[in-house]
Parts: structure tokens; C-alpha cells; sequence
């Protein structure tokens, strides 16, 4: 599934409507996760805090009845891909550190930890750890040689 342009503007703007929510002050607001919530039925792109009260939502078109067997895939990057983009704004949230962006589908199940946010450590979601076991395998080869 391509996602395209509109839809990443829109995903963009639920973003900054978050970071609205939770300006940057003395007293930081004691919220650890902000849950992202997806319907690939009707196409709702909802923010809720950890006690289940809705920040934002969008209705994003393209996702409405989107059946696509990779849908959650592709959303998953796309939102990476924003909250990375977008990192100056996402990091600085007036919330008491560590949180994270989680993503969830229609049931509430958590699907993909798309960002964390602690200190001065930033953690965005995937495979960053990409190719370690044949490095360490390599490494422990190396090793006994």
C-alpha cells in the first residue's frame, strides 16, 4: 500500500494537535504513552492518553475499508516516518519522561512502539538492531579462531 502525500500531511497535522495538547511548562503532565489508535473500517486515526481519553482523530480516506493485507505495515511506517520527521516537536512534549507513541488497531491491542522519548535518549520504533545476530556471530567466529 503507497501512502500518499494528503495522507501524511493529515497524520502530520493529528501530530501537532497532540503536541498542542501538552505544551511544554513548569509541571509536566504525568502521561507516559500516547496511543494511537487506527481503524482500517473507518479510516480513524485516534489519539488517546493512558486513561482512555480521546486527544484527537482524524478520518483519513485513503484508509477507510482499506483491506490491504499489508495495512498495519504500511502504517506503521508512515507514522515512523512523520514522528521522526517531525522529532524537534515530538520530543519536546510537556510530559514527564520517558513516553512512548504505541500503536493499536480497532481491539486495543498494541501492534508497534513507534517512538519513545526518554531524556536525551530517542528511540524510534523498528528493526534497529538490524543484522546484529550476524555480527555477533561473526564476531564470536572471529573470536575462537
Amino acid at each position: 500500500m503507497n501512502i500518499s502525500k494528503k495522507t501524511l500531511q493529515q497524520i502530520e497535522r493529528a501530530i501537532r494537535k497532540i503536541a498542542q495538547k501538552f505544551p511544554v511548562e513548569e509541571e509536566v503532565s504525568l502521561l507516559t504513552d500516547i496511543h494511537l489508535l487506527v481503524s482500517q473500517e473507518t479510516g480513524e486515526l485516534r489519539a488517546f492518553d493512558d486513561d482512555d481519553n480521546e486527544i484527537t482523530r482524524v478520518v483519513i480516506d485513503e484508509w477507510i475499508d482499506n483491506k490491504d493485507d499489508d495495512f498495519f505495515d504500511a502504517v506503521t511506517r508512515a507514522l515512523r516516518d512523520v514522528l521522526k520527521n517531525l522529532q524537534d516537536v515530538v520530543d519536546n512534549l510537556g510530559l514527564l519522561k520517558p513516553y512512548s507513541f504505541v500503536l493499536q488497531n480497532d481491539d486495543k491491542e498494541d501492534l508497534a512502539e513507534l517512538y519513545v522519548a526518554d531524556d536525551d535518549t530517542i528511540i524510534i520504533g523498528g528493526d534497529l538492531m538490524k543484522g546484529l545476530d550476524k555480527d555477533l556471530n561473526d564476531f564470536f567466529k572471529d573470536l575462537m579462531k
